[in-house]
């Protein structure tokens, strides 16, 4: 698995993970939202902490910055 997202890409998902747990730990997020948003936060997670994404992958679309030679 090639990386596919950058590092600006990976912050905003982790963030935006945390907010939808800070959501449901303080009650504010129930209910079928809460199991959805639960979903996308994890997915979220994972796929920041790997550095690669599927969708990207299907897309063909790279948020990594390429380093010039």
């Amino acid at each position: 698995m090639k990386n596919n997202m950058g590092t600006v890409d990976r912050i905003i998902r982790i963030i935006l993970a945390l907010l939808v747990i800070v959501f449901y730990l303080t009650g504010d997020l129930s209910g079928l939202a809460a199991i959805i948003l639960g979903i996308f936060a994890l997915v979220f997670l994972v796929t920041s902490f790997t550095g690669f994404c599927l969708l990207y992958k299907l897309l063909n679309v790279s948020t990594e910055q390429k380093i010039a030679d």
